[in-house]
């Protein structure tokens, strides 16, 4: 479906008593697939707060990919979810490095300047591309590790050879590292055959107690694999001896074992980098290992927590935030975040902001579970896999503040969401996921008020009541009577279900960018016709010109002014 733009304006109210996307039917989709119908015009009122708005901020792809974060209930999902936690996936570990043609004739060329040379150099492909190629996965981020040169001297040998070749040659960028903290290491870069490679030094580092930046020198093959985050990220391949090299002795172990570790013991690791323990759990989410047992421990100490606390940016924070929600797994690592409770420490709410205090005790597992439904209905909606990265996101910290949708917070003398908070100072992200999640959450409030009214009209005695609602929907009752009654797995398909019709009705009833549509009398026209002022009125008018104008998708400029002038007579009378 077409890209939704919605205003930050409040929403108007609704015309009618229509099903929130839970209650929406088949019948209501095939039956009245006409423009002229109350759910065209809810739909239309829906997605046109304003004709006109200022500040239109794109949220997410239509209108059902919003309810599915904005109709979830924290109540359903906290008795429904919460028993749910994650499993560990047997992966099947290669034997050996298996390379692709293209990474068999770059490390042909880099062993071809050792031999030309006559150099000793050891070429080490050094952590993520081990671990994915021994997965079976494909990579392109290959680093490799120098053993008694620097990375820039390499380049430029690399350089000559495809010179002597008649080849063409390419530039070589290099970045500093600190001088002050890393002795003037560097890393070069240079494209072989289109590829991209980094050129480092095997490093060995250490920490100062009030930082998180390690001061870098030289080091041998284990001290190197020693420094790295995790045991897994900690292999080599060996491109002068085409071998796996595993010098913590344990990468292989937890690889195969799905297991999460670090080389050494892990409170000295995370309390050196804090950061790390995100790695770790956004790490053991994207292959769904397991974390060890000695690191869960160290992750969840009050002197590790403090660390990640205070020494650690809350940019880096929020980069890993970032790297968790967009990876397989998200609800699997805010799964770890919350069981190591480490929750309130990564979307730490700042004491000074004055939270308010109505803001749950344990709102981290209302988060989790709460953002664990909603990817259950994601992964199984027919158009969840048209999101981009950015839409999805905004999705996802939609489903994860929910249960904090009504929490306030101050901020230069102004009353904000806590939501907009933790985006904007806890994690540091854009001002677009603040400014969509606070949408979503307008949403569902309207659509909180529609889903009352039926409710309401289930146990009312008038007919007239009932038979006004439900006219357009036959089989509306039906539905929302079994509403929350509703077990784990039938839960899921029943929200993914309604997802889909209200998609299917949506395209039915022509609407997928209904907020694009031109008016055949704009505000000059309806003022020139009426002899108004601008203002509100005008607006008022507006929306009532789109409604008619979509149940006479053929009429006529002059048959609107017609109507125009009659519905004005009739609001004179009144």
């Amino acid at each position: 479906m077409a890209f939704l733009s919605l205003s930050l304006r409040p929403a108007v109210p609704l015309l009618c008593s229509l099903p929130p996307f839970l209650r929406i039917s088949t019948a209501s989709a095939v039956a009245f697939p006409s423009r002229k119908s109350t759910v065209a015009k809810t739909f239309t009122k829906f997605f046109c707060s304003s004709l006109v708005p200022a500040n239109r901020i794109s949220v997410l792809g239509d209108l059902p990919r919003v309810l599915a974060v904005a109709q979830l209930s924290t109540e359903v999902t906290q008795a429904s979810f919460q028993q749910s936690r994650p499993t560990t996936m047997a992966h099947v570990v290669r034997d050996r490095v298996q390379l692709t043609d293209l990474e068999e004739r770059i490390f042909n060329i880099l062993t071809a300047v050792l031999e030309k040379f006559d150099l000793k150099t050891q070429l080490r492909v050094a952590g993520g591309w081990v671990r994915d190629k021994l997965l079976g996965k494909d990579s392109t981020d290959i680093d490799i590790a120098l053993d008694d040169m620097l990375g820039r001297e390499f380049c430029e040998k690399v350089n000559e050879y495809l010179a002597s070749l008649g080849e063409e040659t390419h530039s070589v960028g290099v970045i500093m590292s600190n001088p002050d903290q890393s002795k003037h290491l560097e890393t070069a870069n240079m494209r072989i055959l289109g590829m991209s490679i980094d050129f480092v030094n095997l490093r060995a580092e250490t920490y100062a107690d009030n930082s998180r930046i390690p001061q870098m020198e030289f080091g041998t093959p284990e001290q190197d694999a020693l420094r790295r985050d995790l045991t897994i990220n900690s292999l080599f391949y060996n491109i002068n001896t085409r071998e796996v090299e595993d010098f913590t002795t344990r990468g292989i172990r937890d690889l195969k074992a799905g297991v999460i570790s670090t080389p050494l013991p892990p409170e000295s690791t995370f309390l050196d980098d804090p950061l790390r323990v995100c790695r770790a759990i956004r790490f053991g989410a994207r292959f769904q290992f397991e974390l060890d047992e000695e690191l869960k421990k160290a992750a969840a100490s009050e002197a590790v927590r403090n660390a990640l606390n205070n020494k650690v940016s809350r940019e880096r924070v929020g980069h890993e935030v970032e790297l968790m929600l967009g990876g397989n797994k998200p609800e699997q690592a805010m799964e770890y975040i919350e069981d190591l409770n480490l929750f309130s420490t990564v979307f730490r709410i700042d004491a000074n902001s004055k939270p308010d205090p109505s803001i749950p005790e344990n709102y981290g597992r209302l988060c989790v579970d709460t953002l664990r439904a909603a990817t259950k209905v994601l992964q199984k909606y027919k158009s969840s896999d048209q999101l981009n990265k950015a839409q999805r996101q905004i999705c996802l910290l939609g489903a994860l503040f929910l249960p904090l949708r009504s929490c306030t917070c101050s901020e230069k003398k102004k009353k904000i969401p806590v939501s907009t908070h933790i985006i904007m100072k806890s994690l540091v992200l854009k001002n677009k996921d603040a400014a969509g999640v606070e949408i979503l959450f307008n949403f569902a409030k309207e659509f909180k008020l529609v889903s009352e009214k039926i409710l309401q009209a289930e146990s009312d005695d008038s007919a007239d009541t009932k038979e006004s609602i439900y006219r357009e929907d036959p089989d509306l009752a039906a539905i929302s009577k079994h509403r929350v009654e509703l077990d784990n797995e039938r839960w899921i398909e029943e929200k993914v279900k309604m997802c889909n019709l209200v998609e299917d009705t949506v395209n039915k009833l022509g609407l997928t960018k209904i907020w694009e549509e031109k008016l055949v009398l704009d505000g000059d026209a309806i003022k020139e016709a009426l002899n108004l002022s601008p203002g509100k009125q005008v607006q008022e008018w507006k929306d009532k010109v789109l409604l008619w104008q979509l149940a006479h998708p053929k009429g006529t400029t002059e048959e609107c002014l017609g109507w125009l002038h009659e519905e004005n007579v009739k609001r004179l009378k009144v």
